[in-house]
């Protein structure tokens, strides 16, 4: 009986994986360009930091993690997300020491027990940027502009942002309570999950995709109409920087976010395209997960995209490289050369694809085909007789002798 991946554990073949270079490489272009720098972190970190960092009333921590106990007793987890790391990271190796402003991004695998559905899975991959030591509004809107800007440079301009206030510690207790006071009256039409987070997490029945939960929350008090006079003019100027900026926004006062650690701006990149699992990138401000952490007292703001998800929006493009040139031969004494010829084409940096069985010519023109090589080095025993071999372009359908030299083949290809 053959062995089969783990469900929810995917592989990630060729042809599809250069959509994920495509993803990484305009990431790492674009966030690099506003300053930002990478870093990568373990994926097993100790259990602690996530209990701390994201709330042992979330549906992530009680439903969702990874947890074991290794060989030394110690409880680790693999990562749920990236930025409790990143932070753990941070305050380790005292990153605030040189400049207490730190633009940081990431790329990697995380890991949830859930229902596996389309573009979510068991073992997922994020892209995230998290942005420490300012608290000012220009750096919401900095963060929130360069988001966009990375999707533009995919090509992807359908997604929209949304943006809300969760507001801080000084205000949103009492808006808690309000909500709690609201919902305690229609708990009965509440599904169970928010049913069990009503008093801990009494936020997430706002988002909630049961109907009965959207029902019941319709005429919500809204967090926008609680904040404090603080986190409103945050709010206020964040939008205004985006307004400056020419950066669309619309304002989802419904959108809370899942983690205890966010504060004030939160925000979503929503898209239709993908049917309920409508978000494909999301984040917010984190002012006092850094304190929480045992470090120093200060703000954050980053966010993190689902890059399966990303690869949905981009399922009918073709990232497929095709190699520079195929070489085709006839005869041993051509194999020789065709082989030769390819390595020293091939450590000049142009990428050669050739028949290893040597099958006949017309079966070796296919196979080129099917490579949609650019050009095509037909070489056989009168070729190697002259020193020269037939090169084709296969777009153009123009064929020329060139000389068995390298550097002249190469000068070829790259001019053309």
């Amino acid at each position: 009986m053959a062995i089969t991946g783990i469900k929810g554990f995917n592989d990630i073949l060729p042809n599809e994986v250069e959509k994920w270079h495509h993803i990484e490489s305009a990431a790492r272009r674009v966030f690099e360009l506003y300053g930002f720098s990478e870093i990568r972190i373990p994926v097993l970190e100790k259990t602690e930091l996530f209990s701390r960092s994201i709330g042992d009333a979330t549906d992530i921590v009680e439903k969702e993690m990874y947890s074991f106990t290794d060989k030394g007793e110690n409880r680790v987890t693999m990562r749920p997300e990236g930025t409790a790391g990143v932070m753990r990271s941070f305050i380790e190796h005292k990153l605030y020491a040189g400049d207490q402003v730190s633009k940081l991004y990431y790329l990697g695998p995380m890991f949830r027990y859930e229902r596996p559905q389309k573009g979510r899975y068991r073992q997922f991959h994020q892209i995230g940027v998290e942005l420490v030591g300012v608290d000012d509004p220009m750096a919401d809107a900095q963060v929130l502009t360069m988001l966009q800007h990375f999707f533009a440079e995919l090509g992807l301009h359908e997604p929209t942002l949304q943006i809300n206030s969760l507001g801080c510690p000084e205000c949103r207790p009492s808006y808690r309570q309000k909500l709690r006071d609201f919902l305690l009256e229609r708990l009965e039409r509440l599904c169970d999950d928010c049913k069990r987070r009503y008093e801990n997490n009494p936020l997430r029945a706002l988002d909630c995709k049961a109907a009965g939960c959207r029902e019941a929350t319709v005429d919500a008090p809204s967090v926008l109409d609680n904040l404090c006079s603080g986190c409103a003019d945050h709010f206020e100027k964040t939008q205004n920087y985006l307004r400056v900026n020419g950066t669309p926004y619309e304002i989802n006062a419904r959108m809370v976010r899942g983690l205890d650690y966010y504060t004030r701006t939160t925000f979503e990149l929503v898209t239709g395209l993908l049917g309920a699992q409508s978000a494909v990138a999301a984040g917010g401000r984190y002012d006092s997960l850094i304190e929480q952490l045992g470090g120093p007292s200060l703000p954050g703001i980053g966010f993190a995209m689902g890059v399966e998800r990303v690869v949905l929006l981009l399922n009918q493009d073709d990232f497929r490289k095709s190699p520079d040139l195929f070489i085709a031969f006839l005869g041993e004494a051509a194999r020789k050369e065709a082989f030769r010829l390819m390595c020293a084409l091939q450590q000049e940096g142009i990428s050669v694809e050739i028949d290893y069985e040597g099958k006949s010519l017309k079966s070796q023109m296919r196979r080129a085909d099917k490579f949609n090589s650019r050009f095509t080095l037909i070489l056989g025993e009168d070729e190697l007789r002259k020193g020269t071999a037939s090169l084709k372009d296969m777009d153009k359908g123009v064929q020329v002798d060139v000389p068995l030299v390298p550097e002249k083949i190469v000068s070829m290809v790259q001019s053309a």
